[in-house]
């Protein structure tokens, strides 16, 4: 008989594989109108663009012959300096190429991240709620995951202390900007301080910030990262929403002495990424069809976003509560009269053929929290769409009421 590792062993574990299982069954099923995934919208693909890119790629005397090679495991020279320069020095973030790594889409660099740094039994502090993919990742490698709460402007800074007092954690993840499953981002107040509290005690934060960059209205704020004196800041982010998801493409930006063990971790893990879609997503940045990509996308999301609040008010009942997102792909709603969204999804799947993602698989303590609560992302649904589905779900819970 044989035995799995004993990671596999935990309930945490299993109850959470069970909410992602069941988040991509209902992205993959066209029967459903899923507000549950944070999917690109299908507009947002560029996918002409890359047509055009590939075809002059794929040449023995273009990118052809280095595009199908072996690569280095740092990622491609020219996009690391794109990283560099075109999305990190805009923000604030001043660094060298030698301090950036591509991986494999975002949640490569936790797995990478816990690879280095987590042993059994260490603590990380997380959002409360916060990304339930993130909180597989951390539990595979048997970390005790704290959560932290947040109020309308992020994480609070002195619950944040005290729980750095209590715990010692090995770091601190967050998702300051436009947060999963909230929408909530953290103030640029709060976002120094997270930065100062790392220094003082010595830990390190984890920011994850794939959502920075969609931002349709309200006013940019600089990453925690930009605020990082000591190198105690690890910043994280994806090509998946602002390029395409199914290039497997991220990066993850670290002083010396971190990145060489990121680097290790790398190499023993997959040994480089995708040479393939390194070279197209480096050549779409270097062609210069970043800005205007960028400029149609948060156009795009503004809309859905505009619909889908619109449609909440309208249609949801009388003390529902949701947060209105600056930018990023996701609402969190909060309904009132008792109603659970773990057995209203069941029944909204049955009765109306429209998911979301319940709001308790976003809590780590469990005890209940979030039973009232639902993540939706309007991304990846038509502004027709939305409407006609948020009132078909509306009136649904309504009736219930």
């Amino acid at each position: 008989m044989y035995h799995f590792a004993d990671r596999w062993s935990t309930e945490a574990m299993e109850k959470t594989g069970v909410i992602l299982n069941n988040l991509f069954s209902a992205m993959s099923d066209p029967t459903l109108v899923s507000f549950g995934g944070g999917s690109p919208a299908k507009e947002a693909l560029p996918v002409e663009i890359l047509q055009r890119i590939s075809q002059a790629v794929f040449r023995r005397e273009g990118r052809g012959v280095e595009a199908l090679a072996y690569g280095q495991t740092q990622g491609l020279t020219d996009l690391r300096e794109i990283i560099v320069t075109q999305l990190l020095a805009p923000k604030g973030v001043q660094t060298k190429i030698e301090n950036v790594m591509i991986t494999a889409g975002g949640l490569e660099s936790m797995n990478l991240m816990c690879q280095v740094f987590i042993n059994p039994g260490d603590v990380i502090l997380v959002e409360d709620p916060t990304f339930v993919h993130c909180t597989m990742i951390f539990q595979m490698f048997k970390a005790k995951c704290v959560p932290c709460p947040m109020d309308d402007h992020g994480l609070v800074m002195e619950e944040v202390e005290e729980k750095i007092k209590q715990y010692h954690p090995k770091f601190i993840y967050t998702i300051p900007t436009f947060q999963n499953p909230t929408g909530i981002t953290l103030s640029q107040e709060r976002r120094q301080k997270l930065a100062e509290l790392a220094e003082t005690y010595d830990v390190i934060v984890l920011e994850d910030d794939p959502y920075r960059d969609i931002r349709y209205s309200g006013h940019d704020l600089l990453p925690v990262k930009s605020f990082d004196r000591v190198g105690n800041v690890v910043l994280a982010n994806s090509f998946s929403k602002i390029f395409s998801p199914g290039s497997r493409l991220g990066y993850i930006v670290a002083d010396e002495q971190i990145m060489a063990k990121l680097f290790d971790a790398k190499m023993a893990t997959n040994s480089h990424c995708s040479k393939i879609s390194e070279v197209l997503c480096a050549e779409f940045f270097k062609q210069g069809y970043y800005p205007e990509h960028l400029k149609k996308i948060c156009q795009i999301y503004r809309e859905r976003r505009d619909a889908m609040m619109e449609s909440l008010d309208a249609y949801f009942p009388a003390g529902t509560k949701h947060t209105y997102p600056d930018g990023g792909l996701f609402t969190w709603v909060e309904l009132p009269g008792g109603i659970n969204t773990t057995e209203l999804l069941a029944e909204s799947v049955r009765h109306c053929r429209v998911a979301f993602i319940a709001g308790e698989g976003f809590f780590v303590e469990g005890n209940g929290k979030g039973s009232n609560a639902m993540r939706m992302s309007f991304g990846n649904v038509p502004v027709d769409v939305i409407r006609s589905s948020i009132k078909t779900l509306g009136d649904y819970i309504c009736a219930k009421l």
